[in-house]
């Protein structure tokens, strides 16, 4: 099992201040230690403020290699791009110039571009120096969606990236090509940061600490991650 450290937050400001000082501290630990340190990063409005006030600090981010944990295989100008997203909050202002490891190639397919993507994995910081996660309302976490294509697949490769195809809404019903970490992948972490806010997702948290398939609750296979330490941030 994951070794849990659950933190709760009164409010999202609080939960973002914490996160930015671990964020800080893990980054320039690594490069005092190592010369150089690894992020993995995650989309969504969880994270956005914390990315933006790390992008302000003086580290020495040419030593900071960014990465990212997830990524729907769209154009880098898409506006669901993770991509984007991260250009947008993270790498700004001081952290412009952070080396940045991408997703999204120029394959005509997520599965096609799997090798390419796996490569440049290979060739970061291992193991990571810090990870970060957000959670789904389904249970999902990265592109790891419950019952995806392959999902199975992601959650027993020794490689650190796969590629899913994942039923994005149960309303439009549209199929969405993704590349994500593969439960290997994000066990090759130091240190990974669970970020869930309100109460709906609180309960779907809890409910992957029972037992049950892997596959309705991806979450649940991060959970019980042997020697993960993993700290999980909740805030209303």
């Amino acid at each position: 099992m994951a070794i849990l450290n659950e933190k709760f937050f009164d409010s999202k400001d609080e939960m973002t201040e914490h996160l930015a000082s671990v964020l800080e501290n893990t980054l320039s630990q690594a490069i005092e230690t190592d010369a150089a340190a690894s992020i993995l990063v995650s989309g969504g409005s969880s994270p956005a403020p914390a990315y933006k006030r790390l992008s302000g600090l003086d580290l020495d981010w040419s030593k900071v290699t960014v990465a990212m944990v997830d990524e729907r295989w769209v154009a880098p100008n898409h506006e669901k791009s993770n991509e984007a997203f991260i250009n947008s909050t993270l790498l700004q202002d001081k952290a412009s110039g952070a080396p940045f490891v991408t997703m999204k190639n120029e394959q005509p397919s997520a599965i096609q571009g799997q090798s390419e993507v796996e490569a440049r994995y290979q060739s970061l910081k291992q193991p990571f120096d810090i990870t970060i996660l957000g959670m789904g309302p389904d249970g999902h976490t990265a592109s790891l969606f419950p019952h995806a294509d392959g999902l199975k697949d992601a959650l027993k490769t020794e490689q650190l990236v796969c590629a899913i195809n994942a039923k994005e809404s149960d309303v439009t019903g549209s199929i969405t090509e993704r590349m994500s970490l593969s439960l290997a992948g994000i066990a090759n972490t130091k240190h990974a940061i669970l970020l869930i806010s309100g109460e709906a997702k609180r309960a779907i948290y809890e409910q992957a600490k029972e037992q049950g398939s892997e596959l309705d609750i991806p979450l649940r296979a991060v959970l019980g991650l042997p020697e993960l330490k993993l700290s999980v941030f909740w805030c209303p």
